[in-house]
């Protein structure tokens, strides 16, 4: 069955989701392109250490000195990384029947639209945002115009940081900052009014 025509107001442990995140050449959302990507299923409210998705990509040009800073990967250490043609396919697959998720989802969009274009396929309309999620709950600053950090608000709910600024290390925290969101979120809920948090719901907050 296409996620896109599943019931949504189930509660949200009731459905499979993926984490990603990627790591790219810059900051230039229309130019720069990425390099690494990771991603993370997660299953009946759990996630797993192993058997993720995590692959490098050759870029066009090398990465901007200011975002090897960030992730560390060079140009030298891409010559053997894969071309996207080969990865994103297989990046779908891993995906594919799966809602996804991304912390400030607005840069994955930017980053993997036009690589999933090319291959004949799109972004996700919906994606849990877990920024979003993070500033519903209170722990975010809805005012201050900028993403709350990931590694901020796993620390915030006592979380481990994977691996900061490495596409698997990302995606592996944005899957724990999700569940704890999603929790705290359906706990929070629960005892306003009795209801269950639904998919629909953590959509619609993503929205936002």
């Amino acid at each position: 069955m296409s996620i896109f025509k599943e019931r949504l107001d189930k509660s949200w442990r009731s459905y499979e989701y993926c984490a990603v995140d990627v790591e790219a050449t810059g900051l230039d959302l229309r130019n720069d392109e990425v390099v690494s990507v990771g991603a993370v299923r997660i299953l009946d409210g759990r996630f797993k250490g192993i058997g993720n998705f995590y692959e490098e990509i050759v870029p066009s040009k090398s990465p901007s000195h200011s975002s090897v800073q960030v992730h560390g990967l060079r140009g030298i250490d891409l010559e053997k990384a894969r071309e996207a043609d080969a990865v994103i396919p297989e990046l779908v697959s891993y995906f594919s029947t799966k809602f996804l998720i991304a912390h400030a989802s607005w840069v994955e969009k930017a980053f993997l639209s036009e690589p999933l274009k090319r291959h004949g396929y799109s972004y996700p309309k919906r994606v849990v945002d877990t920024a979003a999620l993070a500033r519903f709950a209170g722990l975010a600053d809805k005012e201050s115009g900028h993403e709350p950090s990931l590694e901020f608000l796993a620390r915030s709910l006592n979380l481990p940081v994977y691996t900061p600024h490495h596409a698997l290390g990302d995606a592996l925290t944005t899957a724990a900052v999700f569940l704890a969101l999603a929790t705290r979120i359906e706990n929070e809920l629960a005892e306003k009014s009795g209801e269950i948090l639904t998919l629909e719901r953590l959509l619609n907050i993503s929205k936002k």
